[in-house]
Protein backbone atom coordinates (compact mmCIF):
# COMPACT_ATOMS: atom_id res chain seq x y z
CA UNK A 1 0.00 0.00 0.00
CA UNK A 2 1.28 3.82 -0.47
CA UNK A 3 -0.08 6.65 1.24
CA UNK A 4 0.76 9.73 -0.02
CA UNK A 5 0.68 12.62 2.54
CA UNK A 6 1.45 16.22 3.48
CA UNK A 7 4.68 16.84 4.85
CA UNK A 8 3.50 18.72 8.07
CA UNK A 9 0.99 16.48 9.09
CA UNK A 10 2.82 15.18 12.04
CA UNK A 11 3.79 11.25 13.07
CA UNK A 12 1.92 9.80 10.29
CA UNK A 13 5.25 7.58 10.19
CA UNK A 14 5.06 6.40 13.88
CA UNK A 15 0.90 6.18 12.77
CA UNK A 16 0.69 4.84 9.28
CA UNK A 17 3.96 3.39 8.70
CA UNK A 18 3.16 -0.74 9.62
CA UNK A 19 0.70 -0.17 6.60
CA UNK A 20 3.05 0.56 3.56
CA UNK A 21 5.30 2.89 1.64
CA UNK A 22 4.54 6.80 3.13
CA UNK A 23 5.54 9.28 0.50
CA UNK A 24 5.35 12.85 2.33
CA UNK A 25 5.01 15.62 0.09
CA UNK A 26 4.67 19.74 0.39
CA UNK A 27 1.51 20.51 -0.21
CA UNK A 28 2.26 22.32 -3.36
CA UNK A 29 4.16 19.33 -4.86
CA UNK A 30 0.95 16.95 -4.42
CA UNK A 31 -0.07 16.61 -8.05
CA UNK A 32 -1.80 13.71 -10.21
CA UNK A 33 1.39 12.31 -11.02
CA UNK A 34 2.10 12.39 -7.45
CA UNK A 35 -1.17 10.10 -7.09
CA UNK A 36 -0.36 7.72 -9.98
CA UNK A 37 -0.24 4.55 -8.12
CA UNK A 38 -0.93 5.95 -4.49
CA UNK A 39 -4.03 3.89 -2.82
CA UNK A 40 -4.62 6.98 -0.06
CA UNK A 41 -4.17 10.47 0.63
CA UNK A 42 -3.53 12.45 3.32
CA UNK A 43 -3.88 16.13 3.01
CA UNK A 44 -3.83 19.77 5.35
CA UNK A 45 -6.19 22.64 3.88
CA UNK A 46 -3.44 23.86 1.44
CA UNK A 47 -4.29 21.51 -1.00
CA UNK A 48 -7.05 21.38 -3.38
CA UNK A 49 -8.51 17.82 -3.50
CA UNK A 50 -10.72 17.41 -6.93
CA UNK A 51 -11.63 15.70 -9.82
CA UNK A 52 -8.31 16.88 -12.08
CA UNK A 53 -6.14 15.95 -8.75
CA UNK A 54 -7.40 12.55 -8.49
CA UNK A 55 -8.40 11.63 -12.17
CA UNK A 56 -5.57 9.20 -12.96
CA UNK A 57 -5.26 8.06 -9.22
CA UNK A 58 -6.20 4.65 -7.70
CA UNK A 59 -6.88 6.38 -4.21
CA UNK A 60 -9.25 4.63 -2.26
CA UNK A 61 -9.28 6.71 1.06
CA UNK A 62 -8.93 10.85 1.23
CA UNK A 63 -8.17 12.45 4.93
CA UNK A 64 -8.00 15.28 5.83
CA UNK A 65 -6.15 16.31 9.04
CA UNK A 66 -8.11 19.48 9.25
CA UNK A 67 -11.65 20.65 10.93
CA UNK A 68 -12.68 22.54 7.43
CA UNK A 69 -13.95 20.83 4.15
CA UNK A 70 -13.96 23.17 1.39
CA UNK A 71 -10.31 22.35 0.35
CA UNK A 72 -12.20 18.95 -0.61
CA UNK A 73 -14.87 17.70 -3.61
CA UNK A 74 -16.43 15.65 -0.96
CA UNK A 75 -19.11 15.48 -3.84
CA UNK A 76 -16.81 14.07 -6.27
CA UNK A 77 -15.31 11.44 -3.91
CA UNK A 78 -18.85 9.96 -3.24
CA UNK A 79 -19.17 9.94 -7.24
CA UNK A 80 -15.80 7.90 -7.32
CA UNK A 81 -16.35 5.78 -4.01
CA UNK A 82 -13.60 6.72 -2.42
CA UNK A 83 -14.04 7.05 1.54
CA UNK A 84 -13.05 10.09 3.24
CA UNK A 85 -12.63 11.78 6.87
CA UNK A 86 -12.28 14.91 8.55
CA UNK A 87 -10.76 15.99 11.85
CA UNK A 88 -13.94 17.94 13.19
CA UNK A 89 -13.18 19.31 16.66
CA UNK A 90 -9.64 18.13 16.89
CA UNK A 91 -8.11 21.66 17.21
CA UNK A 92 -11.57 23.15 19.14
CA UNK A 93 -9.46 23.78 22.56
CA UNK A 94 -6.99 25.79 21.39
CA UNK A 95 -9.31 27.29 19.48
CA UNK A 96 -11.06 28.37 22.97
CA UNK A 97 -7.87 29.52 24.17
CA UNK A 98 -7.03 31.82 21.03
CA UNK A 99 -10.22 33.21 21.59
CA UNK A 100 -10.43 34.02 25.31
CA UNK A 101 -6.53 35.05 24.87
CA UNK A 102 -7.38 37.65 22.55
CA UNK A 103 -10.22 38.91 24.80
CA UNK A 104 -8.29 39.44 28.05
CA UNK A 105 -6.32 41.12 26.12
CA UNK A 106 -8.48 43.56 24.96
CA UNK A 107 -9.94 43.61 28.66
CA UNK A 108 -6.30 44.26 30.09
CA UNK A 109 -5.15 47.18 27.16
CA UNK A 110 -9.27 48.91 27.78
CA UNK A 111 -9.60 48.41 31.63
CA UNK A 112 -12.43 46.55 31.66
CA UNK A 113 -13.72 43.11 32.51
CA UNK A 114 -15.29 40.27 30.69
CA UNK A 115 -17.71 39.40 33.51
CA UNK A 116 -21.23 40.73 32.62
CA UNK A 117 -19.93 41.69 28.75
CA UNK A 118 -22.09 40.25 26.14
CA UNK A 119 -20.63 38.08 23.73
CA UNK A 120 -22.18 36.68 20.37
CA UNK A 121 -21.18 33.34 19.43
CA UNK A 122 -21.86 32.45 15.84
CA UNK A 123 -21.53 28.60 14.76
CA UNK A 124 -22.15 26.48 17.90
CA UNK A 125 -20.34 23.15 16.92
CA UNK A 126 -17.57 21.72 18.57
CA UNK A 127 -15.74 25.18 19.07
CA UNK A 128 -18.61 27.14 19.32
CA UNK A 129 -20.12 25.34 22.10
CA UNK A 130 -17.30 25.27 24.53
CA UNK A 131 -16.87 29.27 24.18
CA UNK A 132 -20.39 29.04 25.16
CA UNK A 133 -19.64 27.01 28.51
CA UNK A 134 -16.54 28.95 28.75
CA UNK A 135 -18.42 32.60 28.47
CA UNK A 136 -21.16 31.47 31.20
CA UNK A 137 -18.49 30.77 34.23
CA UNK A 138 -16.97 34.06 33.27
CA UNK A 139 -20.28 35.65 33.67
CA UNK A 140 -20.72 36.80 30.36
CA UNK A 141 -24.22 36.97 28.59
CA UNK A 142 -23.55 35.09 26.04
CA UNK A 143 -25.68 35.02 22.85
CA UNK A 144 -26.18 32.04 20.41
CA UNK A 145 -26.39 31.86 16.68
CA UNK A 146 -26.66 28.38 14.53
CA UNK A 147 -29.49 28.28 12.03
CA UNK A 148 -28.94 24.66 11.47
CA UNK A 149 -29.18 23.77 15.06
CA UNK A 150 -31.86 26.00 15.27
CA UNK A 151 -34.12 24.28 12.50
CA UNK A 152 -32.75 20.72 13.96
CA UNK A 153 -33.49 21.48 18.31
CA UNK A 154 -36.18 24.23 17.94
CA UNK A 155 -35.01 25.75 20.67
CA UNK A 156 -34.84 29.54 21.15
CA UNK A 157 -31.43 30.02 22.30
CA UNK A 158 -30.21 29.76 18.94
CA UNK A 159 -31.46 33.31 17.86
CA UNK A 160 -31.35 35.01 14.44
CA UNK A 161 -28.15 36.37 13.77
CA UNK A 162 -29.17 39.94 13.64
CA UNK A 163 -29.88 39.42 16.95
CA UNK A 164 -26.42 39.38 17.79
CA UNK A 165 -25.05 42.83 16.50
CA UNK A 166 -25.38 44.68 20.04
CA UNK A 167 -22.95 42.02 21.13
CA UNK A 168 -19.70 43.99 22.61
CA UNK A 169 -17.74 40.90 21.31
CA UNK A 170 -18.52 38.29 18.07
CA UNK A 171 -16.53 35.44 17.50
CA UNK A 172 -17.10 33.60 13.94
CA UNK A 173 -16.89 29.25 14.35
CA UNK A 174 -18.99 27.99 10.74
CA UNK A 175 -17.39 26.16 8.38
CA UNK A 176 -16.67 28.03 4.52
CA UNK A 177 -19.36 27.47 2.24
CA UNK A 178 -20.74 28.94 -0.86
CA UNK A 179 -24.55 27.79 -1.34
CA UNK A 180 -27.15 27.09 0.36
CA UNK A 181 -29.50 28.07 2.70
CA UNK A 182 -26.65 28.94 5.23
CA UNK A 183 -23.74 30.20 3.09
CA UNK A 184 -21.44 31.75 4.86
CA UNK A 185 -19.14 32.92 1.89
CA UNK A 186 -19.53 37.07 3.21
CA UNK A 187 -21.54 36.12 6.13
CA UNK A 188 -20.24 39.23 7.79
CA UNK A 189 -20.67 41.91 4.71
CA UNK A 190 -21.20 45.40 4.54
CA UNK A 191 -24.72 45.64 5.69
CA UNK A 192 -24.05 43.40 8.47
CA UNK A 193 -20.81 45.04 9.73
CA UNK A 194 -22.69 48.33 9.80
CA UNK A 195 -25.15 46.57 11.97
CA UNK A 196 -22.58 45.46 14.90
CA UNK A 197 -22.56 47.80 17.92
CA UNK A 198 -20.17 50.97 17.95
CA UNK A 199 -17.11 50.07 19.00
CA UNK A 200 -17.78 46.40 19.37
CA UNK A 201 -15.17 43.78 18.16
CA UNK A 202 -15.40 41.25 15.60
CA UNK A 203 -12.93 37.39 15.97
CA UNK A 204 -12.99 35.60 12.65
CA UNK A 205 -10.74 32.11 13.18
CA UNK A 206 -13.17 29.86 11.05
CA UNK A 207 -12.51 31.21 7.04
CA UNK A 208 -11.47 34.19 5.73
CA UNK A 209 -14.26 34.87 3.36
CA UNK A 210 -16.64 34.45 5.76
CA UNK A 211 -15.80 38.38 6.69
CA UNK A 212 -15.73 40.71 3.74
CA UNK A 213 -12.22 41.71 4.41
CA UNK A 214 -12.82 44.83 2.02
CA UNK A 215 -16.08 45.87 3.64
CA UNK A 216 -14.27 45.36 7.45
CA UNK A 217 -11.77 47.59 6.67
CA UNK A 218 -14.34 50.35 5.66
CA UNK A 219 -16.13 49.34 8.64
CA UNK A 220 -13.26 49.65 10.68
CA UNK A 221 -12.54 53.18 9.52
CA UNK A 222 -16.39 53.75 10.60
CA UNK A 223 -16.18 52.41 14.20
CA UNK A 224 -18.84 49.71 13.46
CA UNK A 225 -17.39 47.99 14.55
CA UNK A 226 -14.33 49.29 16.52
CA UNK A 227 -12.27 46.21 16.84
CA UNK A 228 -11.48 43.46 14.96
CA UNK A 229 -9.48 40.27 15.64
CA UNK A 230 -8.63 38.20 12.68
CA UNK A 231 -6.77 34.88 12.40
CA UNK A 232 -7.88 34.26 8.85
CA UNK A 233 -8.05 36.47 6.12
CA UNK A 234 -9.09 36.42 2.23
CA UNK A 235 -6.57 35.58 -0.41
CA UNK A 236 -4.33 33.50 1.88
CA UNK A 237 -0.69 33.74 2.10
CA UNK A 238 -1.46 37.16 -0.05
CA UNK A 239 -2.93 38.97 3.09
CA UNK A 240 -4.18 42.67 2.99
CA UNK A 241 -1.82 44.38 4.97
CA UNK A 242 -3.39 47.62 4.97
CA UNK A 243 -6.61 45.74 6.71
CA UNK A 244 -3.75 44.12 9.33
CA UNK A 245 -3.07 47.74 9.90
CA UNK A 246 -6.22 48.51 11.05
CA UNK A 247 -7.20 45.19 13.28
CA UNK A 248 -6.32 44.98 16.83
CA UNK A 249 -5.00 41.83 16.86
CA UNK A 250 -3.66 39.92 13.57
CA UNK A 251 -2.47 36.32 13.48
CA UNK A 252 -1.29 33.72 10.48
CA UNK A 253 -3.95 30.87 10.65
CA UNK A 254 -2.67 29.34 13.82
CA UNK A 255 -5.70 29.94 16.42
CA UNK A 256 -5.60 26.15 16.52
CA UNK A 257 -2.28 25.22 15.92
CA UNK A 258 -1.74 23.21 19.62
CA UNK A 259 0.72 20.34 19.93
CA UNK A 260 -2.76 18.06 21.32
CA UNK A 261 -4.90 19.35 18.35
CA UNK A 262 -2.35 18.41 15.87
CA UNK A 263 -2.13 14.96 17.07
CA UNK A 264 -5.80 14.60 17.80
CA UNK A 265 -6.00 15.48 13.66
CA UNK A 266 -3.68 12.66 13.14
CA UNK A 267 -5.67 10.18 15.43
CA UNK A 268 -8.74 11.15 13.75
CA UNK A 269 -7.59 10.27 9.92
CA UNK A 270 -5.79 7.14 11.38
CA UNK A 271 -8.66 5.74 12.77
CA UNK A 272 -10.95 6.48 10.02
CA UNK A 273 -8.19 4.91 7.31
CA UNK A 274 -8.13 1.82 9.75
CA UNK A 275 -12.03 1.18 9.81
CA UNK A 276 -12.21 1.66 6.27
CA UNK A 277 -9.83 -0.74 5.29
CA UNK A 278 -10.00 -3.05 8.35
CA UNK A 279 -7.20 -2.75 10.00
CA UNK A 280 -6.64 -3.30 13.54
CA UNK A 281 -5.38 0.30 15.52
CA UNK A 282 -2.48 0.18 17.63
CA UNK A 283 -1.42 3.51 17.04
CA UNK A 284 -1.27 5.13 20.57
CA UNK A 285 -1.93 9.05 20.42
CA UNK A 286 -1.53 9.84 23.22
CA UNK A 287 2.34 8.52 23.55
CA UNK A 288 3.43 11.17 21.65
CA UNK A 289 3.20 14.86 23.13
CA UNK A 290 6.16 15.63 24.98
CA UNK A 291 5.08 16.83 28.87
CA UNK A 292 5.66 21.00 29.03
CA UNK A 293 8.48 22.09 30.53
CA UNK A 294 6.70 24.07 33.48
CA UNK A 295 3.53 22.10 33.76
CA UNK A 296 2.47 23.28 37.48
CA UNK A 297 1.00 26.99 37.87
CA UNK A 298 0.37 28.21 41.54
CA UNK A 299 -1.99 30.61 42.09
CA UNK A 300 -1.35 33.40 45.37
CA UNK A 301 -3.74 33.60 47.08
CA UNK A 302 -4.26 37.42 47.28
CA UNK A 303 -6.30 37.43 44.26
CA UNK A 304 -9.07 40.31 43.64
CA UNK A 305 -11.27 38.22 41.41
CA UNK A 306 -11.40 34.66 39.55
CA UNK A 307 -11.00 36.65 36.26
CA UNK A 308 -8.24 38.31 37.55
CA UNK A 309 -6.54 34.70 37.95
CA UNK A 310 -7.62 33.28 35.11
CA UNK A 311 -6.70 36.17 32.46
CA UNK A 312 -3.18 35.80 33.82
CA UNK A 313 -2.94 31.86 33.13
CA UNK A 314 -4.29 31.82 29.76
CA UNK A 315 -1.82 35.02 28.82
CA UNK A 316 1.01 32.85 30.44
CA UNK A 317 0.19 29.31 28.14
CA UNK A 318 -0.52 31.67 25.56
CA UNK A 319 0.63 35.01 24.58
CA UNK A 320 -1.25 36.18 21.51
CA UNK A 321 0.58 39.09 20.47
CA UNK A 322 3.68 37.33 20.04
CA UNK A 323 2.01 35.95 16.97
CA UNK A 324 0.08 39.44 16.16
CA UNK A 325 3.94 40.95 16.83
CA UNK A 326 5.38 37.89 14.21
CA UNK A 327 2.54 38.80 11.91
CA UNK A 328 3.18 42.60 11.39
CA UNK A 329 6.66 42.26 10.08
CA UNK A 330 5.20 41.21 6.84
CA UNK A 331 4.66 45.25 6.28
CA UNK A 332 8.50 46.07 6.39
CA UNK A 333 8.79 42.77 3.65
CA UNK A 334 8.51 43.82 -0.66
CA UNK A 335 5.21 42.30 -2.15
CA UNK A 336 6.82 39.52 -3.21
CA UNK A 337 8.23 38.39 0.03
CA UNK A 338 4.74 38.48 1.69
CA UNK A 339 3.48 35.81 0.49
CA UNK A 340 6.34 33.14 1.43
CA UNK A 341 6.69 35.01 4.55
CA UNK A 342 3.05 34.09 5.94
CA UNK A 343 3.29 30.60 4.81
CA UNK A 344 6.90 30.43 6.76
CA UNK A 345 5.19 31.94 10.04
CA UNK A 346 2.28 29.15 9.77
CA UNK A 347 4.79 26.19 8.59
CA UNK A 348 7.57 26.79 11.31
CA UNK A 349 5.13 27.46 13.42
CA UNK A 350 6.11 25.94 17.22
CA UNK A 351 2.81 24.69 18.28
CA UNK A 352 1.62 25.58 22.01
CA UNK A 353 0.22 23.73 24.89
CA UNK A 354 -3.39 23.27 25.85
CA UNK A 355 -4.59 24.16 28.89
CA UNK A 356 -5.63 20.51 29.65
CA UNK A 357 -1.32 19.47 30.08
CA UNK A 358 -1.37 22.53 32.46
CA UNK A 359 -2.41 21.87 36.44
CA UNK A 360 -3.75 24.82 38.75
CA UNK A 361 -2.70 24.74 42.41
CA UNK A 362 -5.02 26.88 44.32
CA UNK A 363 -4.38 27.75 47.83
CA UNK A 364 -7.88 28.71 48.76
CA UNK A 365 -11.09 27.44 47.83
CA UNK A 366 -12.71 29.24 45.50
CA UNK A 367 -15.83 27.37 43.55
CA UNK A 368 -16.12 29.92 41.00
CA UNK A 369 -12.64 29.47 40.08
CA UNK A 370 -12.14 25.82 40.20
CA UNK A 371 -15.70 25.80 37.92
CA UNK A 372 -13.91 28.45 35.47
CA UNK A 373 -10.90 26.46 35.23
CA UNK A 374 -12.74 23.51 34.63
CA UNK A 375 -14.05 25.04 31.77
CA UNK A 376 -10.82 25.86 30.12
CA UNK A 377 -10.25 22.24 30.75
CA UNK A 378 -7.34 23.16 33.21
CA UNK A 379 -6.45 20.38 35.99
CA UNK A 380 -6.75 21.88 39.39
CA UNK A 381 -5.59 20.81 42.75
CA UNK A 382 -5.23 22.01 46.19
CA UNK A 383 -1.82 23.57 47.91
Amino acid sequence: MKIVVDQKIPFVEEAFGEFGEIAKYDSRAIDSAALKDADALLVRSETKVNEKLLADSSVRFVGTATIGTDHVDVDHLVSRGIAFSSAPGCNSNAVVQYVFSALFTLAEKGGFTLKGKTLGVVGVGNIGSKIVRVGHKLGMNVLQNDPPLARATGDSRFLPLDDLMEADFITIHVPYTTSGPDATHHLFDAGRLSRMKRGSAVINSSRGAVVDNQALKSALSAGAPGIAILDVWENEPGIDIDLLAKCAIGTQHIAGYSIDGKVNATRMIYEAFCTHFGFERKWDAGSVIPPPRNPVLEVDPGYSSPEEVISTLVRSCYDIMRDDAALRKIAELRPDERGPYFKGLRGNYVFRYEFSNMTVVLKREDESLSEALEAFKFKTAGS
